[in-house]
Formats: C-alpha cells, structure tokens, sequence
C-alpha cells in the first residue's frame, strides 16, 4: 500500500508520523515528538508527534464539523461505508500485522488474529445500519403519541491502550460512526503506529473529512486535552484504572459521558470434577496469550485439593517448554511491552517469595545473549501464595501464574470475590449447580465456563467494580454510543 502517513527525518533515519486531522496528514504545531520503541529489540522504529492543545482543538473541531451530515447521512450509507473499511483491513493485513508486532512485540501470529479480529468487529457494527430502533408509546392525550428516538451524541473520543491497538480500535470506531457519531481516536504513544496506518487505510476507503481523525501523544498530556474539551460529548476509554481515575475526574466539569473498560484480576477457578487436560490447556491460553498482557487473563489460579498436584505439575510442564524469542519467529512468548513493565513483574515476585511464595519455574527478567536487548521475563509458576500477597490482588500483565489450593467450593467463592476487580472470571467444573451458584455469585462482569478466554462480538465487555462502567460489543456496545430523545407528538 502506499502510504501517505510517514515522511523520512534525514537526522533520525525513523518514519516520523504526522497527525490525521480532517481528511488531511498534518504536521503537529508542537513540534515535540515521542520514540516509539521495538519491545523485541530497544531499537526506536518511529516518531510520532506530542500532539498539543491547539491539535487537539482542530481535531475535534474537524470533527464537531463533519458530524451533522454525517448524522443525517442513511444509515445503511455509513454501514456501507463500514463494510468496505473491513475489506481494506483485511487487504492490508500484513502490514498491520507487522506494524503491531514491531511496536507491541505481539507474535505475528497473533498479529495476523488482532487484524483480522479488528475487521470482524467492524462488520459486526456495519450490520447495525438497519437496527438502530426507538419505541412509539401511547400518550395519555388524546390524539397524540410518545417518541422515542436513538440519537448520536456528537462528537465521542476513542483512547486505546497498547496491548491491542488495531482491535481496540475497531471495538470503539465501529459502533461510534455507524450510530452517526463522529471519533478522535488516541492511540497509546507505545503502540501508534498500526493505528496511524489504519488511518491511512480509512482515508482510501473514503470517509468524508473529519468523520474519523487520529491525533498521538501521551495519556496525561493530550488524552487530558481531549477528555476535557467541552465539545467532546462522550469518551471511550481501554486502559488502566489509574487511567480510568485521570479521565474520571477530567470528564467532571463538563459531564462528559463515558465507557471505561478498565483492568482486571482474574480468578481461574478448577473443581476437582473438571477435566484436567482441558482445564490446564485453558488456563496456559488465559494466562500466557500476548505474554500475559491482557486485560481478561487468569491473573489468580485456585485448585481444588483432590486435583491440585496434578494440575501443578501439568502446568510446569508446559511452562518449562515454553520457547522465547523473537515474536516473527515461532515461539511460544515474545516480549514485554516496556522496562518498566518488566521491573513491575519482577519486584512483584520477589516480594511474594520474599513473604514465603515458591517459584517452581521462571521468575526473572531475562537480560543475556541473545536476550541482552528487549524487554524479557521468563514464564513462571509460583506456589505458596497468600491472599494478601500483590500478586493475587494487583493486575500483573505478565507471564506469572501464581497459583493457591483450596479445599471447598464456597472458599474458592469468596477468594476469587475477594477483589475490588470485577472485569472477567474462569470455572472448571461439570457440576452444573456450581456453575449456577458462579453464574449468580461471581462479582464480574464476564464468565468463562469451561473455555479458555476470547468474546464474541455479539457478546458484551463490561467490568464491575474497578474494572470500570458501560462496556462494548455486541447489541450494548452499539446501544453505547446512542443518546434517547423523547418526543411528545401532538396531531388534534
């Protein structure tokens, strides 16, 4: 494809990106840029600009514009519109599949899934052009009746995080264009670029200017620009809860709507009358997918006492099989998205071992030969936790698998409520009274039974507790980015 995205910086040698702005690439008047780092390696790869508060107000400006033609447009126009933005992804799917896994070190494999899983979402939202529905009530006048209409709400802010950048995306750009909404997108300032690509394949399809623009920088400087401008009307937010917190506050002043998709600590919970080998491969999927680095991971594994060791030993089986290494190549984990991401792990196992945990497998930073640069961390397996450990109560994202027995169903009950998370949650079990009283008494927004984790786009994503409020995909999600209007119909 070509690009109109990226010129080359003679001084640096690395693409430079430009804004996405009205239909238009442009140059940010900040003049400030940020590197944008290959996990795998520590080389920078791009720069991409530190949009400032006067991009930001064009951005949104552009799109406050664009968006009362782009309402009035028929639906079934921008679904059609939708359904060929599909198509062009899938065409390009090996550039973004590279794009990602060069800024996030996803495998490519994997990469070539996010891509494709970004283009199924878009399709899905495309398939709401011809359900968008109100309801007509009878009024208690005569002569008259009650409307009630589904409306956009504007102009809406899209800010993705880094661990999904193209999907992410999708999820939110889909059901905000095709219910009429116009969107800024802002990807993480750590994974921009298949994002900024995907702008440029947004652009060839032909959306009008201003639908759909791109601005880059980071979360506590231009993600606060956009949450706090009075013209956007609603935010849809994946990250972090402390991210969750920022844009909270920021959206206060002007009662901007929100969907926060937030973390998660996820409890993998196996009975001792699951199957094993099913369960166990599971739980590998759930925890190690993406080196750990999703939201919906088994993040807190509990075993009941019958099946414990056999699980274990499985489990450290697999783990010590496990091969690392450069995500293009087939191996089983790539790396970790940053440093710092690293050092987290790693001082939250030392702590757990140092408070009496076990690491049966792993449990370092790998920095050696052919691991000497990038941002590496062993598969481990830890045993002996406490439930006051941080590592049964903080979101990990990584590949850490701390695992704890217990001995009655109603004790794995209340340590996996046990959270203030409340995103996702795994049983094992063929007993279906316990998958009932799971169905009613697990405080998460999203259950797994017997399945390894992945939703459906039919589904529906959404988070109790810290893991935060509204949600996407699926029926809701659309509904998500759609305000009521009553109408009061008087025709004596």
């Amino acid at each position: 494809m070509e690009t109109r995205v990226a010129f080359k910086d003679d001084q640096q040698g690395v693409p430079h990106y430009n804004l996405y702005v009205d239909g238009q690439w442009v140059r940010s008047t900040s003049n400030e840029t940020i590197e944008v780092e290959n996990p795998a390696t520590e080389e920078t790869i791009a720069l991409i600009p530190e949009a400032n508060e006067e991009d930001v107000q064009r951005a949104l400006s552009a799109a406050q514009r664009a968006q009362p033609e782009w309402a009035r447009l028929p639906a079934v126009e921008r679904g059609q519109l939708l359904l060929k933005l599909g198509q062009a992804i899938r065409a390009h799917s090996e550039l973004l599949a590279e794009s990602i896994t060069r800024e996030q070190g996803k495998l490519i494999t994997l990469g070539r899934g996010e891509v494709e899983a970004a283009a199924k979402r878009i399709d899905y939202a495309a398939s709401w052009c011809r359900q968008i529905e109100g309801d007509i009530l009878p009024a208690e006048n005569p002569e008259e009746n009650i409307y009630i209409h589904q409306v956009p709400y504007g102009v809406t802010v899209g800010i993705a995080a880094w661990n999904f950048p193209i999907a992410v995306a999708a999820r939110k750009l889909g059901p905000a264009l095709v219910t009429g909404n116009t969107m800024v997108l802002k990807p993480s300032e750590l994974t921009p670029i298949a994002t900024l690509e995907l702008a440029n394949i947004i652009d060839q399809v032909g959306f009008p200017p201003g639908v759909v623009n791109v601005v880059t920088g980071h979360g506590k400087t231009t993600g606060d620009l956009l949450v706090r401008n009075p013209i956007t009307r609603l935010v849809s937010l994946t990250g972090s809860v402390r991210a969750g917190r920022e844009v909270l506050q920021a959206a206060s002043d002007n009662i901007t709507v929100l969907r926060l998709e937030l973390g998660g600590k996820a409890p993998f919970v196996v009975m001792d009358d699951a199957d094993i080998d099913k369960a166990v491969a599971a739980a590998m999927t759930s925890r190690f997918l993406n080196c750990g680095q999703v939201c919906t991971c088994n993040e807190r594994m509990y075993i009941q006492s019958g099946v414990y060791d056999q699980v274990v030993q499985q489990l450290l089986e697999r783990i010590r099989n496990m091969k690392i290494g450069d995500p293009f190549k087939e191996v089983d984990l790539g790396p970790k998205i940053s440093r710092a991401e690293v050092e987290k792990i790693d001082q939250r196992v030392q702590s757990a071992v140092s408070a009496g945990a076990e690491v049966l497998t792993g449990g370092h930073p790998l920095r050696d030969g052919e691991f000497s640069r990038g941002h590496w961390f062993q598969p481990t397996l830890v045993s002996g936790v406490e439930q006051s450990m941080d590592l049964m109560r903080e979101e990990t994202f990584g590949p850490v698998l701390p695992v704890a027995k217990f001995d009655e169903f109603e004790d794995a009950l209340q340590m996996a409520n046990d959270t203030s998370y409340g995103l996702s949650a795994y049983l094992f079990s063929n007993d279906m009274r316990r998958i009932m009283r799971v169905v009613r008494d697990f405080n998460f927004g999203e259950i797994y039974v017997n399945r390894q984790l992945g939703e459906a786009v039919q589904g529906f994503h959404t988070g109790h507790g810290l893991s935060g409020m509204g949600g996407e995909d699926g029926k809701y999600g659309v509904e998500g980015f759609l305000q009521k209007r009553t109408v009061y119909l008087n025709y004596s």
